[in-house]
């Protein structure tokens, strides 16, 4: 059976230490021991990597030391990532002021990823953006993709 490939976004990352929201920490920390079991096939761009760095210390050294603690594929923005991120704007689900968000999908879609999983409810994690990622999806000729928070997503593992 086929693993399922997830985008994972900084936001997941960072709530790996996030003592002030406490419940969203446990929830990563779980999803992260799935990842570390090797549940799911994990994609990262660039786009993590820059978000990441910056970050104040000792937090990104920590987050830095943990990516190394999974296995990953990183993939790198490029043109044809840019391009469709701009698709994003152009049809009003996302501004110009949140592109680095429109790159994590982008990404993802072009990096045929079955989930993305944020906590980013403003920007990702909500209606208007499931649904345009969807629309962006078929008429760009990607595979359809689903949006989801790391709490739905290990739900759905202890369901299964």
């Amino acid at each position: 059976m086929k693993k399922t490939r997830i985008y994972l976004d900084t936001s997941v990352i960072s709530h790996l230490d996030a003592p002030e929201t406490p419940e969203k920490m446990e929830d990563t920390l779980r999803l992260w021991g799935k990842i570390q079991a090797g549940a799911y096939d994990v994609v990262l761009s660039r786009v993590v990597f820059d978000e990441l760095n910056r970050c104040q210390e000792p937090k990104k050294s920590y987050l830095t030391a943990s990516i190394q603690e999974i296995k990953y594929e990183r993939v790198e923005p490029n043109d044809d990532t840019e391009t469709l991120a701009n698709k994003f704007v152009e049809l009003g689900i996302l501004k110009e002021k949140s592109f680095d968000d429109c790159l994590h999908i982008a990404a993802a879609l072009m990096s045929r990823c079955d989930v993305i999983v944020s906590w980013n409810f403003k920007h990702i994690v909500n209606l208007k953006t499931i649904k345009g990622a969807k629309i962006v999806a078929v008429t760009g000729g990607y595979e359809d993709i689903m949006i989801c928070s790391p709490t739905m997503l290990i739900e759905e593992a202890d369901n299964e």
